[in-house]
């Protein structure tokens, strides 16, 4: 029963994401003449693509960086010292899921609409720094909210399937400072989980649209809308380098993780055969 309903399952879960993928990659290159590839060849050294794309990326890095740095340590903390707090540092890192991105960004809109109020003070060129157009760091401050649920899921079943307590205590027997086992023994034991967060993270920062576009801002997904109309191929092909991206991504930690079991797997039977000898 249980093979026949993965058989049934899977082929459904295939066609559900394979068919809309298809159906995109045969409008992209479908032409009247027949099938061009004019869209991905051409179409794809557009004006504005390279740069909306470089936006995306810096923004996803920069999302990235400011989520592991206060994930990781408020997450270790809280597994190791704060237990109790466990579910309302869940709480809060889930709230991005059920806070729209439309309600978020008009709080924000509200804050940065302070600029003026504050021009005879220093915050005001704090608020020119956030706003700045060739790398918006209001964009990072929000991605890095609602980045947070993908983080929090990803760092706690790596914090899950490893011996935290022991893992810190035997480093800090041996002399490692705090910040010293956090890097050396805790985050190289969280790779996995660390990487997986931050494709999901940047993920969704190459896909988000909504907070972009109120705030006036023209990234990659932003680009995308914005020619649908004129160049509707070139942006479907744009869509498809997005998701080409991400999906390398996956690949490449797909690989590396399979090869760290690998050599683990071959680390452990030279130990055993060793211990056996």
């Amino acid at each position: 029963m249980k093979f026949t309903s993965r058989g049934v399952v899977l082929p459904l879960a295939a066609l559900y994401f394979l068919v809309p993928i298809g159906a995109s990659i045969w409008f992209s290159v479908n032409e009247v003449e027949g099938v061009s590839f004019d869209a991905y060849t051409e179409g794809l050294g557009a004006e504005g693509l390279t740069t909306s794309l470089m936006l995306s990326v810096r923004l996803g890095l920069a999302t990235i960086v400011c989520g592991l740095l206060l994930m990781v340590p408020t997450l270790v903390a809280v597994s190791l010292y704060l237990p109790r707090l466990r579910r309302i540092v869940e709480v809060l890192c889930m709230m991005p899921l059920v806070v729209p991105p439309i309600a978020l960004v008009a709080g924000v809109t509200t804050v940065l609409s302070w600029e003026q109020d504050l021009a005879d003070t220093p915050l005001y060129m704090t608020f020119q720094l956030l706003r700045d157009e060739d790398f918006p760091l209001v964009l990072v401050l929000v991605y890095t909210v609602m980045s947070l649920p993908f983080l929090y899921r990803s760092l706690d079943a790596g914090l899950r399937a490893v011996d935290l307590r022991t893992l810190v205590e035997a480093a800090r027997s041996l002399g490692a400072s705090r910040l010293q086992t956090l890097w050396q023994v805790v985050v190289p034991n969280l790779r996995a989980a660390v990487m997986g967060g931050a494709v999901l993270s940047l993920a969704m920062v190459l896909g988000e649209y909504t907070v972009a576009s109120v705030l006036s801002y023209r990234p990659f997904s932003v680009w995308m809308v914005e020619i649908k109309d004129s160049e509707a191929q070139l942006s479907v092909a744009a869509a498809m380098l997005s998701l080409l991206i991400t999906w390398g991504l996956l690949l490449l930690l797909t690989t590396l993780a399979a090869g760290r079991s690998r050599r683990r797997a071959v680390s452990g039977r030279e130990n055993r055969r060793k211990t056996a000898s």
